[in-house]
């Protein structure tokens, strides 16, 4: 696969850069950022992949997380994809509605028309993307974790709970917990999976808790004042899930925090400490 830069720049010592390429998962190009912090030549260092939410690009992150200080104190890549393909000739919502389509790609691999065709985001995620940035990057591919915001938080959540064995650790922030049981959840594995519920449970977290997936340990912050807090994305519904079925969960409940980006570079500081002691252990 050939890497095109779009751009670099210098910040905390390190190169923040942003890349896109022709992906076969989605039959379109792809734009990701990579941040790599200072290190000796022939240094491999662990990853942190973190998932967008609804609308977002993997630009709002790399311009608004205030990460790069950790990542660098801390001496762990970074890597932000994108949220769904992208181009003329991929299809979007009819109604052209912001939780649907393009730049919602929910981290599904669609099997409904016309949506099949492009929206591979779980094959491109868990298999193409880190066969490129491994040739890429100076990346050690036995050390990577996985973290995400809102839809980005789900894409985390089910990710990293079917592919325990390739991360050490995962973490959100406001995370769609159980498409099954909200609205977001019930219109996007409709559009892109079906209506048939029993093909969505590999996309949703407490599902997957509840079918015996398993991963060390989950990280999950909550901002009290998220307005999609009750209809959308409920997490006391994890938090049931990891109760009954035993998985050890950290859910801290932030006050007066919204579901922005305010809330997330607040705390991305601490998820990224977190997830560099289970990448050091």
């Amino acid at each position: 696969m050939t890497l095109t830069t779009i751009s670099t720049n210098l910040s905390h010592g390190g190169v923040q850069g942003v890349y896109s390429h022709a992906s076969t998962s989605t039959n379109t190009d792809m734009t990701f950022s990579v941040f790599v912090p200072p290190h000796e030549d022939g240094e491999t260092l662990p990853i942190i992949w973190y998932l967008s939410g609804l609308t977002c690009t993997h630009a709002n992150v790399t311009d608004k997380g205030e990460f790069r200080e950790a990542c660098t104190r801390l001496g762990v890549i970074l890597i932000a994809p994108d949220t769904s393909p992208r181009g003329e000739n991929v299809p979007d919502d009819p109604d052209k509605s912001w939780d649907f389509g393009l730049g919602a790609g929910f981290y599904v691999d669609a099997t409904q028309a016309p949506f099949d065709k492009y929206y591979k985001m779980c094959t491109y995620l868990e298999k193409e993307l880190p066969e490129l940035i491994v040739s890429s990057f100076p990346v050690d591919m036995s050390r990577q974790s996985i973290m995400g915001h809102s839809m980005g938080g789900h894409g985390a959540l089910t990710i990293g709970l079917r592919n325990s064995d390739r991360f050490k650790s995962v973490s959100a922030f406001a995370p769609i917990v159980s498409p099954l049981n909200c609205p977001w959840g019930e219109k996007a594995l409709t559009g892109y999976i079906g209506p048939d519920k029993s093909n969505w449970r590999e996309y949703d977290a407490c599902a997957l808790i509840e079918d015996g997936a398993r991963v060390s340990d989950l990280l999950v912050d909550q901002g009290s004042k998220d307005n999609f807090l009750e209809e959308q994305l409920k997490p006391e519904l994890l938090k049931s899930a990891c109760e009954t079925a035993g998985q050890k969960l950290t859910l801290r409940m932030q006050e007066g925090y919204d579901h922005s980006y305010y809330f997330i570079s607040t705390f991305m500081a601490d998820h990224i400490e977190w997830h560099a002691k289970k990448l050091k252990a």
